[in-house]
């Protein structure tokens, strides 16, 4: 019966999808896979021959293999690897390296033979690579073939760099790179114009001759592309469709990963569901999208039609679960973001009393504040509310090297303009000359010029928040040490971090924190400091009674926006709100135009920001709720 049940769960998917809790329980079975295969190979006295896969994916399954070798003996002497790809062209010593990649991440650690390691090669000229994709293919063969093939997947469904359009046949060869693949690189190279246009790869044709091919996925970022692999049809759209043809694979994702899928997204098409309340929402806002109704019009033919037969039964007639959804939806609904003074707030999102509320708007980089709340920031000082904004970090990865110039430049004329010696501001100001003319792409700044990065980044931050309406002495910038490493590459959080929060949530003892709740950011920076916040607040939870009436509300809107039925309060924002809003995102010039990591998204953050939040206006009107010109949405984080 569980089988049967399972089989029905999962009859949307077309192909064995293995899901876990989270990405590292995910990447240790990974490991513990190939480690088992290595095994059982030396018991054989045979070689195991493997395809390995390079970008974020597969990092903590390297970790493991690492870990294995080192404390429970896991030799790969008889090991041979045959990697996916390489960019072309690219010097092995590289930084952006799949060669530096690979023995950064793996091969320097264990005790494989050199020589049993294959990675393609990026110094070729163009001559030379046809002979050398042909002789790639022949190593596999001559060797009986891969054993096991591991991948990852590229937001346009690329599996190695199989791009779509590839033919399922297609062998070892040059190709050329999709637009989205370079952009989602361009970080790792310090811009999307140094990202290489070409890359060598192994085909889909050769992957598929493996005789286990397992593909790994993490995180929400790859839910959409997921779905498409696993439910869609076939398609050179979507490369990894082909996989679906094949009897020997496996995707193992994290729950992040696979919640896009059918059983996990729109349950009640396969199962009977226990009908949470929060699943109930999500499904009668999901009706009325599907048949594109107000709530309070939906019928019970719509809920019989649609897989939600077990909910009207359960809990209807229909018409009372629509009044329980539309008025569930209504009250999140607040033009008082800090609580209505004197107000019965039963049917509120957020407090009355205190009347005036100490709040503390945290933002990880110095514009994610007014990008994704500015209405509401603005908003609350309007109603009186003791506002603060914490910059958590300085933002100086993010600043054009011509911004530094000139700012330098305005400086020494200011200077000499008051009579003072430019002697030491010109000499730093040569060196910063020369070292944007050699400067490499992601080479570290010097000390001098980050400081200057910061110092733009600082200023446009206090203008955004003297905008909003704020005392100086309420804008707070924590530059968390984490960050300050001047690369793309962050350290790990340290106890300095978590204690330079504590300080400042105890200095304040707000009664309202805001936070980024933008977990799909792409450069892990808003997790990273959202996860620090949590820390403290839950050290601070033990001592201080504060804490208790201290609510945690999360915003978006950089990035990604709240799913309808997730938002617990959604403010909304006249037509005048809403340029007062862009205005205060206007104070961040260097972000302007063209940030440096505009991120998937090439809409300036300012439109970004405007269109998202008229998008969640709409479907607050689409549902039968009020019209609004926008709203800025927040979901309460239970600490």
């Amino acid at each position: 019966m569980a089988r049967l049940n399972l089989l029905e769960e999962t009859r949307f998917e077309k192909l064995p999808v293995t899901v876990y809790p989270n990405q590292q329980i995910a990447a240790i079975n990974v490991a513990k896979r190939i480690a088992k295969l290595i095994t059982d190979k030396q018991t054989k006295n045979e070689q195991a021959i493997l395809g390995l896969a390079t970008g974020v994916t597969p990092i903590g399954v390297y970790a493991e293999l690492v870990r294995m070798h080192k404390e429970e003996g896991l030799s790969f002497k008889n090991v041979v690897t045959f990697n996916l790809d390489e960019y072309y062209p690219m010097q092995p010593t590289a930084a952006q390296s799949y060669v530096t990649f690979m023995n950064e991440n793996l091969f320097n650690h264990i005790d494989i033979d050199k020589k049993n390691i294959h990675i393609p090669d990026g110094t070729l000229s163009q001559a030379e690579v046809v002979q050398f994709c042909l002789e790639y293919e022949h190593k596999i063969t001559s060797l009986g073939g891969l054993d096991l093939q591991i991948l990852g997947i590229g937001r346009t469904g690329h599996i190695g760099f199989n791009e779509p359009g590839s033919a399922p046949n297609s062998g070892t060869r040059i190709v050329t790179l999709d637009d989205l693949t370079r952009s989602d690189a361009a970080r790792d190279f310090g811009g999307k114009e140094n990202v290489p246009v070409k890359a060598i790869t192994m085909g889909i044709g050769t992957i598929f001759k493996a005789r286990e091919i397992i593909l790994m996925a993490w995180n929400e970022k790859k839910a959409a592309i997921i779905k498409k692999a696993v439910e869609g049809e076939i398609s050179g759209d979507v490369p990894a469709t082909y996989l679906q043809l094949s009897d020997h694979v496996e995707f193992m994702l994290d729950e992040g990963a696979a919640s896009a899928l059918t059983r996990f997204d729109i349950p009640w098409l396969v199962k009977d569901c226990e009908w949470t309340n929060i699943l109930k929402k999500k499904a009668v806002i999901w009706l009325a999208e599907t048949v594109n109704k107000p709530i309070l019009k939906l019928t019970e033919d719509d809920y019989n039609n649609h897989g939600m037969a077990q909910l009207a039964v359960e809990q209807g007639p229909a018409y009372n679960i629509n009044i329980d959804i539309f008025n569930q939806a209504q009250h999140t609904i607040t033009g008082w973001p800090g609580g209505k003074p004197g107000a019965d707030d039963s049917q509120r999102p957020e407090r009355a009393e205190p009347a005036v509320k100490k709040v503390i708007i945290f933002s990880p980089h110095p514009d994610d504040d007014v990008i994704s709340m500015g209405g509401t920031f603005i908003r609350l000082v309007d109603q009186g509310h003791d506002v603060h904004v914490a910059y958590q970090t300085s933002g100086n990865t993010a600043v054009w090297d011509d911004d530094v110039l000139r700012y330098m430049e305005f400086a020494i004329d200011f200077n000499k303009s008051i009579g003072d010696d430019n002697s030491k501001l010109k000499s730093i100001y040569g060196d910063m000359r020369r070292f944007f003319a050699t400067k490499q792409p992601n080479q570290i700044d010097t000390p001098e010029v980050r400081d200057v990065k910061g110092f733009i980044r600082k200023t446009e931050a206090i203008s955004g928040a003297r905008y909003a309406g704020l005392k100086d002495e309420n804008i707070h910038f924590m530059a968390l040490p984490f960050y300050e490493t001047g690369k793309t590459k962050k350290n790990t959080v340290s106890e300095e971090d978590i204690k330079l929060t504590v300080d400042l949530l105890q200095k304040v003892k707000p009664q309202q924190v805001f936070a980024a709740g933008d977990f799909a950011d792409p450069h892990g920076t808003h997790v990273v400091c959202f996860n620090i916040i949590l820390a403290a607040l839950n050290r601070l939870k033990a001592t201080e009674d504060w804490v208790k009436d201290c609510w945690l509300w999360m915003y978006r809107g950089a990035w990604h926006e709240f799913a309808t039925y997730e938002i617990e309060m959604a403010v909304p924002l006249s037509p005048y709100e809403v340029i007062r809003k862009r205005n205060a995102i206007f104070k961040h010039q260097s972000q302007k135009d063209t940030p440096v990591f505009p991120g998937e998204d090439a809409r300036e953050f300012w439109v970004r920001a405007e269109d998202r939040n008229r998008e969640t206006a709409l479907c607050y009107d689409k549902l039968g709720l009020a019209e609004y010109e926008a709203m800025e949405a927040f979901v309460r984080y239970k600490f």
